[in-house]
């Protein structure tokens, strides 16, 4: 009989979360958000302290999964209809790049390092900062990026053209420290790339920001004072 109630109550879990996940609608699956995160937390524990407590009924358990799903449903469809409570609950897209020039406020207030965001630049297919004009992170931790203009023309492939591939570019420099382990990865000294950098005029390491470097289009550096210090957001 115990193996009926905890099997049970097993399938009940499984189809009252179904159920709300279609009531939320598909969008759901592919934004999740922290507090998203934080439902399903919610759900785990009263799944995990129902299923094998025998002292909690089969309606006991249908009971509190009916007010989650129902506290869930009510949450959203208020976020959906109050603007300022959807910022407070869901947050909103923060603008990390703005005109090529990076938010120092932004980076920090997301925790984010360089490596970070070209690892996330590299996923959808940008291997240098240099492309990036505007660059927003999204609630749910995904990025959207828009390119100069220069960097969205026609390809080579579409004129038909043979262009030799290039390699991707490299970070040499982050906040103002080089990054020697790449520096050994790609057969170069720090000599080699001090001489560089006073060649863009750059003497002094500590105010550059972003430096990276590719054999097809040499340096592209940001320093400190090519930055934004603001708290802009993108326009709801």
């Amino acid at each position: 009989m115990d193996y009926l109630i905890i099997g049970s109550k097993l399938i009940v879990g499984l189809i009252a979360l179904m159920v709300v996940i279609r009531l939320l609608g598909k969008k759901h699956l592919a934004e999740m958000t922290p507090y998203d995160i934080i439902y399903l937390i919610i759900f785990g524990g009263i799944l995990e302290e129902s299923i094998y407590d025998s002292e909690v009924s089969i309606w006991m358990f249908l009971f509190s999964l009916a007010v989650w799903a129902a506290s869930i449903y009510f949450i959203e469809k208020l976020v959906a209809r109050c603007n300022p409570l959807r910022i407070l609950l869901k947050g909103e897209p923060d603008q990390l790049i703005d005109d090529g020039k990076v938010n120092i406020k932004a980076f920090k207030r997301n925790q984010l390092e360089m490596e970070q965001v070209r690892t996330m630049l590299r996923q959808q297919g940008v291997f240098s900062l240099r492309e990036v004009r505007d660059m927003y992170i999204e609630p749910g931790g995904q990025i959207s990026i828009n390119s100069f203009a220069k960097y969205k023309s026609v390809t080579a492939g579409d004129l038909e053209l043979e262009k030799e591939e290039e390699a991707p570019s490299v970070l040499l420099v982050d906040e103002g420290e080089v990054k020697r382990e790449v520096l050994n990865a790609i057969g170069k000294s720090e000599q080699w790339l001090r001489e560089g950098l006073i060649d863009e005029g750059f003497d002094e390491i500590e105010k550059i920001l972003y430096c990276e470097w590719s054999k097809a289009d040499g340096f592209f550096i940001r320093s400190y004072a090519d930055t934004i210090n603001t708290n802009k957001h993108k326009p709801s």
